[in-house]
């Protein structure tokens, strides 16, 4: 698009809005198109057939910001039957409940559970009563509850410990699965990341037919730092907002990636995916520091490749996977909703006071598109 008609869009697009407004406008819709795989309709992990999400929002007094996000791989019984799944750790300076278990047996038995950090325990709590009151699962006496989170304590009265597992179960009980929510709910209610207010986010990308015509959708909780980047545009560094500008500020925080897909995909390269996921988070400017949590839990709900509790009798997986030759455009696609899904969390947080007072702005959505056009990186 030529340098003219960007500016006629941007301003269009200023004229038009208000601050308020581009948070109800995702960037895509702003013109800000990343990468070059399509989208998923609702262009988030629900894309995913039967992925649901529920969120539990808790803002109470001046002190509580905090919360928990659930996301169920499928709507059947999960412990019955489990799906295939695998963990990467980008930089493991976190908790990841229930992670060994799907290290080594590579499946997942539990919805995955998003909350902050002193909360890991009631997440725990929560999805082992679910589990348990599931019907089928009468005589289940173990579960492998999966619990991540960063920790919200800058704007959160993170040791009040304000999180129950009855409101973990509640989070549970209210997935959809055309829930594209994002910004200061659940899990992200008060994260930080890049020194602007973080918080949920999430994308998809759908594959052509050509190429299987599989959804790969990612839901991230954010709460980290590094040089912010957009589309490739030095959004931190124009902005004069990012980590050792001084050395009063810290990279340090956490991002909890989840990634689906309906692509038939077997742990071994989920693992791989999942690695790609912190291709995506790269491109918007982390750096995974020292102090980081940084997972990457991904999934394969395809029916087929389900992992059923009890097998009937001795007998070898019958199991159809993709080729690693098939792997590529997972991968990318995997890239690309992950860049996305970081910056939708940014562009649909706001401003949030908290815990003593503390306030974190939002990402400051009308320079941030200044700074895109300025770089010709705004699309029709």
């Amino acid at each position: 698009m030529k340098r003219t008609t960007r500016s006629i869009l941007l301003f269009s697009i200023m004229a038009f809005s208000t601050l308020s407004a581009y948070s109800q406008q995702r960037p895509r819709e702003l013109g800000i198109k990343i990468g070059v795989l399509p989208t998923g309709g609702l262009n988030a992990i629900t894309d995913v057939s039967g992925v649901s999400v529920g969120h539990l929002t808790k803002i109470e007094g001046d002190q509580i910001r905090t919360g928990v996000t659930a996301i169920i791989p499928h709507q059947g019984n999960l412990f019955q039957q489990k799906v295939p799944a695998a963990i990467y750790v980008g930089n493991g300076f976190g908790k990841l409940a229930g992670s060994t278990q799907i290290q080594e047996l590579g499946n997942m038995e539990s919805p995955i559970i998003l909350t902050n950090t002193l909360s890991v325990a009631a997440g725990i709590t929560g999805v082992v009563q679910y589990t348990l009151q599931h019907d089928g699962n009468e005589s289940v006496q173990s579960v492998n509850a999966v619990v991540g989170e960063t920790n919200d304590g800058y704007l959160n009265d993170i040791r009040g410990q304000h999180i129950s597992p009855e409101e973990v179960q509640k989070a549970i009980a209210t997935a959809t699965e055309s829930n594209a929510e994002e910004g200061n709910i659940g899990a992200g209610t008060g994260t930080v990341c890049f020194g602007f207010k973080g918080g949920i986010g999430t994308s998809s990308r759908k594959l052509p037919e050509s190429l299987g015509g599989f959804t790969v959708g990612v839901l991230v909780q954010t709460n980290f730092g590094g040089v912010l980047q957009i589309n490739g545009v030095p959004v931190g560094q124009e902005l004069e907002q990012y980590t050792f500008k001084n050395q009063l500020e810290s990279a340090d925080g956490s991002c909890m990636i989840i990634v689906a897909t309906d692509a038939p995909v077997n742990e071994r390269n989920l693992r791989r995916i999942a690695e790609r996921a912190m291709l995506g988070l790269a491109k918007t400017g982390g750096i995974a520091s020292n102090g980081s949590g940084d997972y990457v839990i991904a999934f394969s709900n395809h029916s087929d490749n389900w992992v059923p509790h009890q097998a009937k009798s001795l007998e070898t997986s019958k199991n159809q996977h993709l080729r690693n030759d098939d792997m590529t455009a997972l991968f990318l696609a995997t890239i690309e909703a992950t860049e996305e899904a970081i910056i939708n969390s940014l562009w649909a947080a706001e401003d949030m006071k908290g815990k003593d007072g503390r306030e974190i702005k939002a990402l400051p959505k009308d320079k941030v598109l200044e700074l895109m056009d300025k770089y010709q990186r705004l699309s029709q």
